[in-house]
């Protein structure tokens, strides 16, 4: 049974940091993309981070580009997002993904959320 789970959120002051951390069980974690997403109150998820399987190579929406890093360890099977100089519009509901595919399909997973509140 494939698991992504997610921790780290909570309320934080504009300007202030935190960490998430994405755990997967039940995959090859080491094969696998990881992107974080957010989704804020009556707005579609958006991609925030990715993260590949191979080289390490990363990506950022513009939005977020300068305050988060996204990291990976296969050897804990964990992603992370850094978060620094966090603003109220990073208010939103944070969701990890794992994402590979094989000659005969896509393997895409997601985990349950964890809320990011960015508020004086």
């Amino acid at each position: 049974q494939v698991q992504l789970v997610e921790s780290g959120g909570g309320l934080v002051q504009p300007g202030g940091s935190l960490r998430l951390s994405c755990a997967a069980s039940g995959i090859t974690f080491s094969n696998y993309a990881m992107s974080w997403y957010r989704q804020a109150p009556g707005k579609e998820r958006e991609l925030v981070a990715h993260i590949s399987s191979t080289d390490g190579t990363t990506n950022y929406a513009d939005s977020v580009k300068g305050r988060f890093t996204i990291s990976r360890d296969n050897a804990r099977r964990t992603v992370y997002l850094q978060m620094n100089s966090l603003i109220p519009e990073d208010t939103a509901v944070y969701y990890c993904n794992a994402f590979t595919r094989d000659s005969l399909r896509t393997y895409d997973y997601w985990g349950q959320g964890t809320q990011v509140t960015v508020s004086s």
